[in-house]
Order: C-alpha cells, then sequence, then structure tokens
C-alpha cells in the first residue's frame, strides 16, 4: 500500500501522523533517543483518538482512559535532527476491553525505519479495572487486520532475581500520568539507565519486547534489574522495594551503530 504523507490525517484504514525531530529529543550522539520514538509513538495514538472526537482528555473527564499492557518496538535506524518522520498507526485486532495497536514509522523518503504494535486495555481509572471499550468508537475508528510485526505480545516474560547491573530510583510526581501511575515511557528511561556504558555507546537499542505487570505509585522507590542474556540481549526486571512486586519485564536487543542504515 503506497504511503500518503500527511502533517496529520485519517485514511480509509490507517492514520498517519508526521513529525519533525527537535533539538531537545536528541542523545548526545544527534539522533533520537528510544524514549522520544516512545513518546511519538503515543502522541500519534492520542492524535488517533482526538481525530474521531474521543480525546485521551474527553475520556479522563469521564474517568476512563487506556493502558498499555505489552508491547514490542524494532528500530533499524533512529532519526536525526530536523528530519520528518511520518508514523502510521492502526488497530488490527480488538474485543470488548481491548485492542492491539499497530505502528509503521517512515523518513521522509517512504523507507521504514522502524515498527510497534501494543496490545491496550479500556481502563476505569477511579476503580482500576478493565471496561468495555464505548461503543461510539469502536463505530469511528479505522481497522486494518495488517500486523506491522509478527511477535506474540501476550507471551510472559519472566522476571529475574538476580542482575548483572542495578539501579533504584524514587517514584517521583512527574513521573506518573494523567491514569496516576507510572508512564511507560518512564519504565524503558529506568531500563536504559542500567545498560552498561560501552553498550550504551557502541551500540543502539534494536528492539525491546515489555510487560507491564502491576502500578508503580508515587513515593514508592524501584529497582531496575539488568542481566545480560547472551552477546548482544539482555533481559530487565522493575519492581518496587520492600515488597519486591514486579512491575515490568522486558527483553532488549542491541547493535553495533556500524550496522544501522544510512538516512
Amino acid at each position: 500500500m503506497p504511503l500518503l504523507v500527511l502533517n496529520s490525517g485519517i485514511l480509509e484504514n490507517y492514520f498517519d501522523r508526521q513529525f519533525e525531530l527537535r533539538y531537545f529529543e536528541m542523545n548526545k550522539f544527534g539522533e533520537t533517543s528510544p524514549t522520544t520514538i516512545l513518546t511519538l509513538l503515543e502522541e500519534a495514538a492520542a492524535d488517533h483518538c482526538y481525530s474521531i472526537e474521543h480525546s485521551l482528555y474527553d475520556l479522563i473527564d469521564k474517568n476512563v482512559g487506556w493502558v498499555l499492557l505489552s508491547g514490542v518496538m524494532q528500530m533499524d535506524r533512529y532519526p536525526s535532527y530536523k528530519e520528518k518522520i511520518t508514523i502510521r498507526t492502526w488497530l488490527s485486532s480488538y474485543s470488548s476491553i481491548r485492542g492491539i495497536r499497530e505502528n509503521i514509522i517512515y523518513d521522509e523518503q517512504n523507507n521504514i525505519i522502524g515498527k510497534s504494535r501494543g496490545l491496550w486495555v479500556f481502563f476505569d481509572i477511579e476503580r482500576r479495572r478493565p471496561i468495555q471499550i464505548f461503543d461510539e468508537i469502536k463505530e469511528k475508528w479505522s481497522f486494518y487486520s495488517k500486523e506491522s510485526i509478527s511477535q506474540d505480545i501476550t507471551k510472559k516474560i519472566p522476571a529475574i532475581d538476580t542482575a548483572s547491573s542495578l539501579k533504584k530510583f524514587k517514584v517521583n510526581r512527574y513521573d506518573t500520568d494523567m491514569n496516576n501511575h507510572v508512564s511507560n515511557i518512564r519504565y524503558l528511561q529506568w531500563l536504559m539507565e542500567t545498560i552498561p556504558e560501552e553498550i550504551a555507546d557502541n551500540y543502539y537499542l534494536h528492539s525491546i519486547d515489555g510487560r507491564f505487570i502491576a502500578e508503580a505509585q508515587y513515593g514508592d522507590t524501584v529497582v531496575s534489574l539488568t542481566k545480560q542474556e547472551n552477546k548482544d540481549s539482555y533481559i530487565h526486571t522493575i519492581k518496587t522495594q520492600g515488597n519486591n512486586k514486579v512491575c515490568a519485564t522486558a527483553n532488549t536487543v542491541w547493535k553495533r551503530k556500524e550496522n544501522r542504515l544510512i538516512a
């Protein structure tokens, strides 16, 4: 299917959103950081909600929202300063309470540079439990059965108890999102902090497969554990200190920078 680049627009089966990368979204190498990419993916999803007149703020007024349960992101390269990218997003399947959102990231030459998919649940914020998706949302949302990545994002990722690298973080007020729990972007940042410096400086995050298991709250201390699995892959667990409640687990794969695609 040909790419139609729009600043923001809804097509028959999917929604496209274009972004121009900004200085503060870069890492020290002048490339977009993984957390920025995850942020832009969520921004595209939020704009998709807005386009059908069910913005996240409209939903929060009704005390409901979307919560990410699991997801995978794969990047062949990270865009640079002032580069324009287009994120194409759509729903590939959904049930009464949850849906799978697919994403493809294109550069200005219409090359695919990244993909992701996530399992989202419709959530009652006050009661802290899933609820049925509103009928008017399902009626208005575009639907396309194609998958961006053929990967099972419901399979359990076991937690680890021992680590080669470990760091602790205090959950501050600005670590939480509008659903009153720690945002998944913050979990990625805590995970990245435990990656060995030699890997962080000479490799790039090619893929991350994550599961969000329990909520961390404002005031908690979380422990981020990382253990090398193979030469270029790691397994991760984030848990709360004290009760050892597992909040998230993940697998990451890293590739040497010289192996990246050049824009």
